[in-house]
Order: structure tokens, then sequence, then C-alpha cells
């Protein structure tokens, strides 16, 4: 049988990844070509003269004297913390197939567990920004899910208390071959919730295929061609595999993050969920990981602790 040659790539090995990045410079010239691929511009003026205040790591510019530095306005910004800890801790996270925890993050990049948990949650956050700006389009499987609840209260199934309904969305592509996933948390599963999210997750005049849930018509608010399969149990529906590679895929992100993670909080489960889809969607090219996340992360405004615990993280 032939190897699946996306299975089998040979990413970005720990030994590249340190000769390219090993080094403070390394990663802040990185950062310096990534923001500014066509020299330094002045945010501020936008004129392109500066002088390097090498004391402080901050550019000036000649003409407003604006100063800024490489990570201000950007996802590190106001970090205490080393850019080479930074890469480092974006590398081990992008090429974890299940993911690392942030007790394990700490341990392995020398820091404390708050650090390695607010770091994991601004690069989550960063993830999940970003693939909420790339709306899944073309053929879609579309289907419900469900998250955690308490296993002693005498309920189960959809009526169980502290279950958090999901959204679980497959793109395709013209061979039948998955592309792109997307994993959402939702509030309820009613028309209104999923008409909301449709505009958000899905281009219009894509063709979604879904089960019978009653709400899932509502892709339509989205200019969205909506197809209903019935699905159950019995005879006539055995050997019915409609729904087979979202709900592999969703099997696969349960049991990762099960067999990854002490617990997952409600509010923060969606930038865990946002975490493996990001993977997911870009498994095709595991060695531009870092490159194409570091690219994202200086264009995605600063992300402080207060805002990280403001409000639950929605879709």
């Amino acid at each position: 049988m032939a190897k699946n040659k996306v299975q089998f790539q040979r990413g970005l090995s720990l030994g590249s990844f340190l000769t390219e990045y090993g080094e403070e410079q390394q990663c802040h010239e990185a950062l310096f070509r990534l923001r500014w691929p066509k020299g330094f511009i002045c945010p501020e003026c936008g004129y392109t003269g500066y002088c390097l205040i090498q004391s402080r790591k901050v550019y000036q510019c000649h003409r407003c004297r604006r100063q800024v530095s490489v990570i201000s306005g950007t996802i590190f910004a106001s970090t205490k913390l080393a850019l080479k800890t930074w890469f480092l801790a974006i590398y081990l996270i992008t090429q974890a197939k299940d993911g690392i925890s942030s007790l394990n993050l700490a341990r392995t990049l020398g820091i404390s567990a708050d650090a390695a948990l607010r770091m994991k949650h601004k690069i989550q956050q960063t993830m999940k920004e970003r693939d909420d700006a790339r709306p899944l389009s073309g053929e879609i499987q579309l289907d419900d899910a469900y998250w955690g609840g308490k296993k002693r209260d005498g309920k189960r199934g959809r009526g169980a208390s502290g279950k958090t309904p999901l959204v679980a969305a497959v793109s395709f592509n013209e061979d039948g071959h998955p592309i792109a996933m997307r994993l959402s948390a939702i509030a309820g599963f009613t028309k209104s919730e999923i008409g909301q999210w449709s505009r958000k997750h899905l281009a219009p005049r894509s063709r979604v295929i879904s089960d019978g849930l009653g709400c899932f018509p509502a892709v339509q608010a989205s200019d969205c061609n909506h197809e209903a399969f019935i699905t159950g149990s019995g005879s006539r529906y055995r050997g019915v595999e409609v729904f087979k590679w979202v709900n592999t895929i969703l099997g696969n992100v349960k049991n990762s993050i099960h067999g990854t993670y002490h617990a997952i909080s409600k509010e923060h489960l969606p930038r865990y969920l946002a975490e493996f889809c990001y993977r997911f969607n870009r498994r095709f090219k595991l060695d531009e990981l870092i490159p194409r996340f570091a690219y994202v992360a200086v264009r995605t405004p600063p992300m402080p602790q207060r805002l990280l615990k403001l409000a639950e993280v929605r879709w």
C-alpha cells in the first residue's frame, strides 16, 4: 500500500528549527522581515528612513521621531520572554499533532506554568482569529456534537447538564478529500444561532450537507445551498457513510484533547478547538507553519491577560 504523502511528510525537524530560529537575533530579524517585507515603514507617517536604537531595540523614524519595536502592536507586545522562547513555543504547538499541555510547555521552555498558559492562549487566539477570517467554501459537511457534561446527575445524551454544543464543519475539494475544518462552540442548536454562525464561517453559494436537525436549514441565511440527509439507526441506514469524514475528524479531535489535557474550561474551549483546526487546515506543508504563523502573529493585535479572561470565547 502506498504511503500517505501528507501523513508521512518530514515537516520541520527540531535541528532545522534551531538552525533557523535558535538565536534571539535570528528571531528578531525574522519578525522584522515578516512585519516590513519591503523595509521599515513608520506606522505614524509612512516614512521609510529610520535608525535602530540598540540599547532598547526600537526603530526611530527620521521624520516624526516615532519609536516602534518589532513586537509593538502584535501578539508579542509587552512580553518579558525572549523571542526565541516564543518561537520554540510556536514550534512545539504547531508541530504536535495531539497538542501540548501548558504544564508540559512550561517544563520544556523552562518558564512558569502561568506564563506558559498565557503564551498558549495568545497563540491559540492568533490561530482562531486567522481561521475565523477565512470562511469555509465549496462542498461542506455539517454535524452537531457536544463536549463535556456531568456524568453522575442521572441524565444522558443531549439532556445531560453541563454539555457544550459544538458545530463541526468540514469542506471538501472536487475529489471528495477533506481540505479544512471548523469546530465551534455555540450557545445552542437554534436557527438563530446557526444563522449567525453560518454568516461568519461559511462562504456564500457553498453547498452544505447536514443531517435532519431542524436548525441546520438556517445556513441559507448566508446564501448557502442546503441539503438535508436523514440518518438514523437500523438496517436501512447500514453502510451509509455520508458524514464519514466529519465524524472521523471530530472523533480524532476529541481523543487527542482527552489524551493531552487534564481539563479544559468551557470559556477557553473554543481556543483549544481552533488550535486543532489550525493545524489540520495547514497539514499539507508542516515545514511552513512557523513563518506562516509568525506572519499572522505580527498582524494580530495585542491580547493582554485581562482580555483573555474578560469574556467567554464564542465560535
